[in-house]
């Protein structure tokens, strides 16, 4: 079975997308951006907003990407990496420890950013700002969710660490042991979310076109970059690469430094009130503490939105709607009998120290990569600190570290097989201690 983008429950329920059309001829602007994802949407709106002229390209359609097919959560914190580690792993040449502090903040603060761009703009997303929550699905994992609170906290975020009586009550169910949380948190439509931030970028003077995939891109006569597109081409002085998992030959290395991660999701059908008043009662958005990740929470319609992982993805459809079905029913045995209105998947960009990366690619080209499933505040995020950049701050001063040597990963040409296998490894750990 095929999946397309209209099988996913945000491209039946988001608002529409804003008219845009392909480009055609020959333009220039100041900025070019390619990719009409989180990252290419955030730089446009506020080059846009500083007065920078910003031309955005799109292969397809807004949010026909990552960005339109994920759970929606809006999360402040990395999936794997805590801060304390991120300050550790930032080289001196870098900036070290205070470039490190630097881009923690900036984590910490992106869920925040989300929401007051939905606010600001008005943008029809379904968000509610309730809460993220990490409930622990070992006792032992209590120690990790202590630690990654109280690293938090010392950094300034609205963190709590809850007992297992207490999760319960905010999750519903008795299958975890108690865990943490950040009140900045929550989740959103995330197609609707880009459609919005397309919409205000628009409005703020910035132009997009969609159906305009970047064919080359190379140094133009006179200085700047000429991209080339099916039906003409833009000349930029500046260019900001935000292509992410779907990244694809265009910059020479780039797609080498992450691995495309199939992430599934699924939204039942709606529940009854009843029911749906037991499950998640103060509409938080919920993701464990497992490799192999139970996440939920709920859209404007009553429906529970989750999904899994699969090591192989032969029959996923039919496979999917048993596996997370039945976890459901473990979860949240209240449910009852399970039935999905939507399945769907899109890539993920995975790096292998599980960190973001931004890069100089060469003066004035920017690019970054690695959102490791939590792409909704980091992206959003990113793309403003890379419009600052392409706006006139010196990369010194960008809330994150700027390398120039691209981290390509060893092995690249046999990543499906290492997918596999860390699924399967990922299985196997979170059932031991």
């Amino acid at each position: 079975m095929t999946c397309t983008f209209a099988d996913s429950l945000w491209a039946a329920t988001a608002p529409a997308a804003p008219e845009t059309r392909p480009l055609e001829g020959d333009a220039r602007t100041t900025v070019a951006v390619i990719g009409g994802g989180f990252t290419g949407l955030s730089a446009a709106l506020h080059l846009a907003e500083a007065g920078v002229p910003v031309t955005l390209l799109e292969a397809q359609q807004i949010g026909w990407g990552a960005s339109g097919r994920n759970n929606g959560q809006v999360i402040p914190t990395l999936s794997r990496i805590d801060p304390d580690d991120i300050v550790a792993k930032t080289p001196a040449a870098l900036g070290g420890a205070d470039k490190g502090e630097q881009l923690v903040a900036l984590i910490r603060d992106s869920a925040s950013l989300v929401f007051d761009l939905i606010r600001r703009h008005g943008i029809d997303a379904e968000a509610v700002q309730n809460g993220w929550i990490q409930p622990a699905h070992r006792e032992s994992r209590l120690r990790l969710s202590a630690a990654r609170a109280a690293q938090w906290a010392r950094r300034g975020a609205p963190v709590q660490t809850y007992s297992r009586a207490e999760m319960a009550a905010l999750t519903g169910s008795d299958f975890w042991h108690g865990g943490w949380g950040n009140a900045t948190g929550g989740r959103i439509n995330p197609l609707g979310f880009a459609r919005g931030l397309a919409r205000a970028a628009i409005a703020a003077g910035a132009v997009l076109h969609t159906a305009s995939p970047a064919r080359a891109i190379a140094p133009a006569p006179g200085g700047g970059w000429r991209i080339e597109t099916p039906g003409g081409s833009l000349t930029a002085e500046r260019v900001i690469i935000g292509t992410q998992a779907y990244t694809d030959g265009l910059w020479p290395g780039l797609r080498r430094t992450i691995v495309p991660v199939r992430s599934y999701q699924m939204a039942t059908t709606p529940l009854p009130e009843a029911i749906r008043r037991t499950i998640i009662p103060g509409d938080q958005a919920v993701s464990d503490t497992q490799n192999d990740l139970h996440f939920f929470r709920f859209d404007q319609g009553g429906r529970l939105v989750t999904g899994g992982a699969l090591i192989l993805p032969l029959a996923w459809d039919a496979r999917l709607r048993q596996r997370i079905g039945a976890r459901l029913q473990r979860v949240f045995p209240q449910i009852g009998t399970v039935a999905f209105d939507h399945v769907w998947w899109g890539y993920i960009a995975a790096t292998e120290d599980r960190l973001p990366h931004l890069y100089e690619l060469a003066p004035g080209v920017l690019g970054w990569t690695g959102c490791n499933g939590r792409g909704v505040g980091l992206a959003t995020a990113l793309g403003r600190e890379m419009a600052r950049a392409s706006s006139g701050t010196p990369l010194r001063d960008i809330a994150a570290p700027v390398e120039t040597r691209l981290r390509e990963i060893a092995g690249h040409a046999f990543r499906a097989l290492g997918i596999a296998w860390n699924i399967a490894a990922a299985r196997r750990l979170d059932a031991r201690d």
